[in-house]
């Protein structure tokens, strides 16, 4: 387990690894530039770089994490990736029924994948499904995403490389919008987000705003209008499980 910085999420759990890029949103992708800082400073888990890497020997951590916990899944990769056997899927899956105190964050921009897969993946309902899009020509992973059985579905507007009018919301609940940070990070007009917060507010959907990015997206912050969103979706809280206090 790994305290996260991300503000929409509290903790990160990687049992996979490494990447390959598919869509526009993936070009300065920030978990490949870690990924290789940490093969540089001889992290093992990072051995292969940013190469899809399973790791058989982290699937089991959320059982031993007593505090209940906001996890976001595979953060340095993508649980849907094409060369990630399905029984592997499965397995992490069975990791997130058992440790049902905590509430999982999984985030793809398979979506197709994630489709074919969900008829056969006995979905928990402390598994939070979503689906990255970037600008209009991918919004066709949305209706994916509406096919999955999660309890729970959100987007990533993250990067955000374009507007994203008339989005179709049913069935979603809860939408994070941010721009690109780092070197080379591409431009995100307010007009867009506001938009999508205005689109948010219309369908009952909550909104998060994470951030302006830029190259110091520190500098640049995360206030919309002078007010901060922090919306999350309204579930129930977990409960602790009595074997893990």
């Amino acid at each position: 387990m790994s305290k996260s910085s991300i503000e929409w999420t509290e903790s990160t759990w990687n049992p996979l690894t490494g990447c390959t890029k598919i869509s526009p949103g993936c070009k300065h992708c920030y978990a490949e530039r870690m990924a290789m800082r940490l093969q540089a400073m001889g992290q093992p888990n990072y051995r292969n770089g940013f190469k899809l890497t399973l790791h058989e020997h982290v699937l089991e951590a959320p059982l031993k994490w007593k505090t209940p916990q906001l996890i976001f899944v595979n953060s340095m990769s993508d649980l849907f990736h094409e060369k990630v056997p399905f029984d592997f899927i499965q397995k992490i899956f069975d990791v997130m029924r058992r440790a049902y105190w905590h509430r999982f964050q999984i985030l793809t921009k398979r979506s197709e994948r994630l489709a074919d897969c969900s008829p056969w993946i006995n979905w928990p309902s402390n598994v939070w499904m979503g689906v990255s899009v970037e600008n209009q020509d991918y919004t066709f992973r949305i209706e994916h995403l509406r096919t999955a059985d999660a309890e729970v579905k959100f987007l990533s507007l993250e990067p955000l490389l374009g507007p994203l009018p008339n989005l179709n919301l049913t069935g979603i609940d809860w939408v994070i919008v941010g721009g690109e940070s780092g070197p080379g990070a591409r431009l995100m007009k307010k007009s867009w987000v506001l938009d999508i917060r205005d689109q948010c507010q219309r369908d009952e959907v909550a909104f998060f705003f994470k951030q302006w990015g830029g190259r110091n997206k520190k500098a640049a912050g995360r206030n919309l209008n002078g007010k901060t969103y922090d919306e999350m979706p309204l579930v129930p809280e977990p409960v602790m499980a009595e074997a893990v206090r």
